[in-house]
């Protein structure tokens, strides 16, 4: 097994990384960095997330960036703060014995004052998230004429996440002799784009095979109905009592509910999500990397990024729209060679949704159970013992306390003495699951007229990106043509030829009327509530959309809003 300086490293820097804890190389830094520190040719690197990309490309980059020059020479892309920030903390960790460089993070919900004031001191690397850095182009507080290498991290989040115009601008501001270096877990359609755009002739290095998960997640399903999905989770997580980990939520809205219903009930939870300004998302991260919150409940645009060790398990409340969102949100366990859990509570008419995952990520989903009562009772019981079992007993303190102790328990055998300390804890979770129902769904349940999990409904419309159709724009219409705002919409997903929204249930109502006789670009705008229908002004939502295509004609303007040109 070779070591980092056998990579071609010089031996400074691989004695500096030996020095933070870096002995063997992951298998694509193995493979990227000799060919990375040639500094001559575009790269792309294919390998999940948790594998050390990191490392693969930040070490070259520290051998190839001058220190003695002031001009930023080197531009690294992330898709979010928490990512850039701890790219930054990398870099810094890396080179803090090896070289004096100015490494700079630009990302929004920060001050942009200071950040400009860093850059603008002489940045030799600058690792942003392309809105900010478009937000720092505008005001022609950077200047990337100087750029000789372009990292993309996680590509293929940042594409999904809509940044697909930044990364053109970003790019296109930079020298045609700049070397990239793209970097990715999946490589969907878009990323290759990217690459036949503006690369030359790359060379590819794929660690596993493309599109697939780590080898070391266990993927696990459970089918519940969608009413018992938090009864569910709460037995998995009890069921699980050194649990550390992390809890998926289709929107915003179902993310905050599910985190004060958490602790309300009594578990060590917090919530992060879009809502969050940065002072308060970096207060929730910090709690969480020190294992102040043991479960963190968070949407997937929200957590992309997250970097923390040790997750043991990643809870799906649903399975997401998009397949390569799973791959990410999965990847946040087993990081670093280390082994983790990935659990989907599913609905009966979502389990067709594991199989096509199981194809596009090549591996292979186990269902399970739902834990029974007594079963947590159980592994409650034993894991008090193990605490009591393990625990480290302060001698000299607790010797003046312990004659009055023994006193008070002298008239207990030492059976009854452990059956009563047993039952401390015990007996509360017996109470809770005494007579606790089955909350497994056997045979092939269509779930209909089951509770819908989600606070919001989802809707379908026939608008996309073939219609010039973005986020921006559909968030204007649902405000103009229903009088539903920003603050009650969810998941956006646009697609080619269509597109998908969430409302929350007290709005959803205004909806399918809302866009009743609507045009978009000349174009008859068809809306549908795609699951849990409900009723809306005496008419289904299907009905209603039905009308919609037989009925008056109108515009997008005609309440007064400005017409996409």
């Amino acid at each position: 097994m070779k070591n980092f300086q056998a990579l071609g490293l010089s031996k400074g820097l691989a004695d500096a990384v030996q020095l933070i804890g870096f002995e063997t190389p992951t298998p694509i830094q193995e493979k990227a960095i000799p060919l990375l520190l040639t500094g001559d040719r575009d790269f792309i690197g294919l390998a999940q997330t948790g594998t050390g990309k990191t490392a693969a490309f930040g070490l070259p980059l520290l051998e190839l960036v001058d220190e003695n020059s002031s001009a930023t020479q080197a531009l690294v892309l992330a898709p979010t703060r928490e990512l850039g920030l701890q790219i930054v903390s990398d870099l810094e960790n890396f080179s803090e014995k090896f070289k004096k460089l100015n490494i700079v993070a630009v990302y929004g919900g920060a001050s942009i004052s200071e950040q400009i004031r860093k850059v603008k001191r002489g940045a030799q690397v600058v690792v942003a998230t392309p809105g900010r850095l478009i937000d720092l182009l505008g005001r022609k507080a950077v200047n990337l004429s100087t750029i000789q290498y372009v990292v993309l991290d996680e590509a293929d989040e940042m594409l999904n996440m809509g940044f697909k115009e930044d990364i053109d601008e970003i790019l296109s501001k930079t020298p045609e002799t700049k070397i990239t270096w793209l970097f990715s877990a999946t490589m969907p359609r878009e990323v290759r784009a990217i690459a036949k755009n503006y690369m030359s002739d790359p060379v590819e290095i794929t660690v596993g095979d493309k599109n697939t998960g780590n080898v070391n997640i266990d993927h696990q399903y459970i089918v519940v109905h969608d009413r018992d999905k938090y009864s569910a989770l709460k037995r998995v997580l009890d069921f699980t009592p050194e649990i550390f980990g992390l809890i998926f939520c289709r929107t915003r809205i179902d993310t905050q509910r599910v985190a004060e219903m958490l602790m309300k009930d009594g578990y060590n939870a917090d919530s992060l999500h879009g809502d969050l300004n940065q002072a308060q998302r970096d207060k929730v991260m910090m709690r969480f990397r020190n294992r102040t919150v043991q479960i963190l409940v968070a949407t997937d645009v929200a957590a992309r990024g997250i970097d923390v060790e040790s997750i043991t398990h990643v809870i799906h409340m649903n399975i997401p729209d998009e397949m390569e969102y799973y791959t990410h949100r999965s990847g946040r366990t087993a990081r670093a060679g280390k082994k983790g859990i990935s659990i989907a509570l599913v609905s009966p008419k979502e389990v067709g949704k594991i199989r096509q995952i199981e194809k596009t990520v090549k591996t292979t989903f186990i269902r399970t159970q739902v834990p029974t009562g007594p079963e947590v009772c159980q592994k409650q019981l034993l894991a008090l013992m193990k605490k009591v079992h393990d625990v480290k007993v302060n001698e000299a303190e607790i010797e003046a306390f312990l004659p009055a102790v023994y006193e008070e328990l002298k008239d207990i055998t030492k059976n009854d003495l452990i059956k009563r300390f047993a039952s401390i804890e015990f007996n509360r979770f017996l109470d809770y699951y005494r007579n606790a129902p089955d909350l497994n769904v056997s045979g092939q349940s269509n779930d209909r007229g089951a509770e819908r999990y989600s606070t919001g409904d989802r809707f379908f419309i026939n608008l996309g990106k073939m219609d010039n159709l973005d986020k921006a724009d559909l968030l204007e219409m649902l405000d103009d043509c229903c009088g539903v705002g920003k603050k009650f919409v969810g998941k956006i997903d646009i697609k080619g030829a269509y597109s998908f929204f969430e409302v929350e249930k007290e709005k959803s109502d205004a909806i399918i009327p809302g866009f009743k006789g609507v045009e978009y670009e000349g174009r008859q705008v068809r809306v549908e509530l795609t699951e849990g229908r409900r009723e809306s002004s005496g008419r289904s939502g299907k009905e209603s959309s039905r009308s919609n295509d037989s009925k008056r004609q109108g515009n997008f303007n005609r309440r007064g809003a400005g017409r996409k040109r």
